[in-house]
């Protein structure tokens, strides 16, 4: 077993959590339960549409966005799934449904994002893991989170996010431009698709507008603001690094919450962390049998988003010092590698 600073070992076995007949049950896939999460966030995704087209005012506008927003951010956590190969045991049907109607419609790869992902879990929270730098500067001042907050809620995130994608699709500048160009293609053709598909679905219906205000605009604003808080949420000022209890977060969530900023139970990241191949359907009943469990006292559980966004704001505003801002845009035309596979995976 893997031993982390002061001995904590760093993985613990499920029959240390689970009895046999427990996690048999959790573990069980459901083809139908996947496949309705995903054609909730679709349903939802329509509906906000039709509200705007039928009742269009400033005020269903900026819900419509909001749903959209968090049902984006819906279908990030259901390609999340398909990476953990949980939508179904047949590997093929898993990828179909992850990629053509979660990934590919965000500009997303379900196949990068697992090959970096799946090294995040093998080292939560270690100098090597690719998502430390989630998480590595917080506390931060209230100060500097409004600064983010601006830059996600204004498109300047999503739109660094988009072009660090589009540089690492296009491949080195030194190579000859046909060899970019289908460089391009095989990393951004399938997104590229299945947006097409959906733009000319929205203008057959006569709502064509609805691409751009609706879609586009979504993703690159609140599902920047939705991430961030989860990002933060889940690994931000965690009490301790090396214990697998402790590195990853669960965050109990309201109705609120689990609507805009945690669908498809992705609050339950610590339960996520322990068994990483227990569907997130089965994360709630998981989380309540640990906490009935030997392990309960230890569990870093907090409640509510609000919560843990003091959490991470807890430096005094004195200590605010603003920088450069950094993102992988920056880093690539500077020269600097940034991991192909993040890149290319859309976050």
């Amino acid at each position: 077993m893997a031993v982390g600073k002061g001995g904590v070992p760093r993985r613990i076995p499920a029959r240390a959590l689970l009895t046999a007949e427990q996690l048999a049950r959790l573990r069980e896939l459901s083809e139908w339960k996947g496949c309705a999460l995903v054609v909730h966030a679709w349903a939802v995704i329509f509906g906000a549409i039709a509200l705007v087209a039928l009742f269009p005012n400033p005020l269903t506008y900026i819900l419509a966005v909001m749903l959209i927003g968090s049902r984006q951010l819906g279908l990030a956590i259901l390609m999340h799934e398909g990476a953990h190969r949980c939508f179904s045991r047949n590997e093929g049907r898993n990828l179909a449904i992850s990629q053509w109607f979660c990934a590919y419609p965000i500009f997303a790869d379900t196949l990068a994002y697992r090959r970096y992902h799946l090294a995040h879990h093998a080292h939560t929270q270690q100098q090597d893991d690719p998502d430390l730098v989630l998480s590595a500067p917080f506390p931060i001042t209230k100060a500097s989170y409004r600064r983010k907050f601006w830059r996600d809620i204004t498109g300047q995130t999503g739109y660094e996010q988009r072009k660090a994608q589009l540089l690492n699709a296009l491949g080195d500048p030194s190579w000859p431009m046909l060899r970019r160009l289908r460089h391009c293609s095989d990393k951004l053709g399938p997104q590229a698709t299945v947006n097409m598909l959906l733009f000319a679905g929205l203008a057959l219906a006569g709502v064509w507008w609805a691409y751009p205000l609706l879609w586009l605009l979504p993703l690159l604003t609140w599902m920047m603001v939705f991430t961030r808080i989860r990002n933060i949420a889940e690994h931000a000022v965690v009490p301790d690094s090396d214990d697998p209890l402790r590195n990853t977060r669960t965050t109990t969530a309201n109705l609120i919450e689990r609507a805009l900023i945690a669908p498809y139970f992705v609050n339950y990241h610590l339960e996520h962390h322990l068994l990483f191949y227990v569907p997130c359907y089965n994360l709630p009943e998981l989380h309540a049998i640990l906490m009935r469990g030997a392990y309960a006292d230890r569990l870093e559980v907090q409640r509510g988003y609000l919560s843990v966004l003091k959490l991470a704001t807890a430096r005094p505003d004195a200590d605010d010092h603003p920088g450069p801002i950094v993102n992988n845009a920056r880093r690539m035309r500077g020269g600097v590698r940034v991991g192909g596979d993040q890149a290319s995976s859309g976050f």
